[in-house]
C-alpha cells in the first residue's frame, strides 16, 4: 500500500511580505511524500489563516490520510471520493498537496511531465508577474531593482498610502503593472482608486472589495474603467457562475481550490463563461509553483513568483527565460529536484 510522510518547512523571505491583511518575514508549508512501488511523489501545502487553515492542522490531517489513498494510485476518482467523504470542503491546501503528490507519482511512473499528460504545449506559457508588496519607500525602490529581470509587476495596494506608493513605483518604472488590493477597499474608495489607476497604465485590478460584498462587486463593475479579476471571491468552479457579471477574470490558486484537477475544471468553466484566467499562488516553494505552472499553457496571465521571494527554497523546478516567460521542466511528474542534487 502507498505510504505518506509529512514535514513542516520554514522559509525565510527576502523582505517582509505585506498585503492589506498583514505582514510576514517567514512562511511555513507542509511537504508531503507519497511512496509506492519504489517511486516517491512530492506535494506541498501552503495553508493560510484567511481560509481558516494552518500548518499544524494541515500536517496532522495529511499524516492521517494514508487510508484515503487508493491501492491503485492511478485511480484518482476514488481518491476524490475518499477525500470528499472525510474532509468535505475543508483542508483545501492539504487536498491540493496530497493530489499533487499522487500526480507527481503518476507522472514519474509513466516517465512523463504532467503538462504532457494533459496534452498541453510547453511553448504556450505566459510571462509571470513579479510581486511588489506594501512597504516603506526605500524598500519599495530596492524591490524594484530586484524586479529588473521581470517584465510585468504586480503591486499590492489596500492602505491609506496607496496613491503615494503607486506614484513612487510608476515614477521609477514604465513596465506594465497589475494591482491587487486583497479585499482592502470599500466601494467608494475602490471606484475612485480604480478609475485613477486606469490613467496609470494598469492592466487590471484584482479583488478590490471584500469577498463578502458580492453586491458591491456588481455595483463596482458597472462603474470602473479597468478589468476586475476575482481572487478571494472565487474558490472553485462552483463559485464561477454565481459571480458572472461581477468580474472579467479569475485568479486560480491550487491552495484555494483544492488541487490541480479542480484548477483544470475552473479553467474550462471560466472559458465557457467568457472569463480570463490567471494562475496565482500563495507563498510557496518551487514545488508548489512548478505544479501550478504545468497548467500555464491554458492561462492568459501568470503570477507564479513566490519562490523568487524566499531565500532558502530547497527545490529547483520551473524556470523563467530572459523575458520572464515560464519554462516548464522536462523531467517526469512535476519535475522538481532538491537544490543540492540539481
Amino acid at each position: 500500500m502507498p505510504k505518506i510522510t509529512t514535514e513542516i518547512q520554514t522559509f525565510h523571505l527576502r523582505h517582509t511580505f505585506r498585503i492589506s491583511r498583514g505582514a510576514a518575514d517567514t512562511v511555513q508549508t507542509v511537504l508531503v511524500r507519497v511512496e509506492h512501488d519504489g517511486i516517491t511523489g512530492l506535494g506541498e501545502a501552503a495553508p493560510i489563516r484567511r481560509y481558516g487553515e494552518d500548518v499544524e492542522t494541515t500536517a496532522r490531517v495529511l499524516a492521517q490520510a494514508e487510508d484515503l489513498l487508493p491501492e491503485d494510485l492511478f485511480d484518482l476518482q476514488t481518491l476524490d471520493d475518499n477525500l470528499g467523504r472525510r474532509w468535505n470542503h475543508r483542508y483545501q491546501a492539504a487536498r491540493a498537496a496530497l493530489e499533487m503528490a499522487v500526480l507527481d507519482w503518476v507522472g514519474k511512473k509513466l516517465r512523463t511531465p504532467l503538462y504532457r499528460l494533459w496534452g498541453l504545449s510547453a511553448d504556450r506559457t505566459p510571462k509571470t508577474s513579479f510581486t511588489i508588496g506594501i512597504d516603506e519607500p526605500e524598500v519599495v525602490l530596492q524591490k524594484l531593482k530586484e524586479a529588473a529581470p521581470y517584465p510585468i509587476l504586480k503591486v499590492k495596494l489596500g492602505t491609506k498610502d496607496d496613491y503615494k506608493l503607486f506614484e513612487l513605483i510608476r515614477k521609477n518604472t514604465d513596465k506594465p503593472i497589475r494591482v491587487d488590493a486583497n479585499e482592502g477597499w470599500n466601494r467608494e474608495e475602490a471606484l475612485e482608486k480604480i478609475n485613477w489607476l486606469a490613467t496609470q497604465d494598469v492592466e487590471f485590478v484584482e479583488q478590490p472589495l471584500p469577498a463578502s460584498d458580492t453586491d458591491g462587486m456588481w455595483w463596482l463593475k458597472e462603474r470602473v474603467k479597468l478589468p476586475l479579476v476575482a481572487d478571494e471571491s472565487v474558490h472553485t468552479s462552483a463559485d464561477i457562475p454565481r459571480m458572472l457579471g461581477a468580474f472579467d477574470g479569475i485568479n486560480i490558486k491550487l491552495m484555494k481550490c483544492g488541487g490541480l484537477r479542480e484548477a483544470l475544471a475552473m479553467i474550462y468553466t471560466a472559458r465557457s463563461c467568457g472569463l480570463k484566467v490567471m494562475l496565482g499562488c500563495m507563498v510557496e516553494s518551487s514545488l508548489g509553483i512548478t505544479a501550478a505552472a504545468h497548467l500555464a499553457p491554458l492561462a492568459d496571465y501568470a503570477d507564479l513568483d513566490s519562490h523568487l521571494l524566499i531565500t532558502d527554497d530547497p527545490f529547483v523546478g520551473m524556470q523563467l527565460d530572459t523575458d520572464g516567460r515560464i519554462l516548464l521542466p522536462s523531467e517526469p511528474g512535476i519535475g522538481v529536484r532538491l537544490r543540492n542534487q540539481a
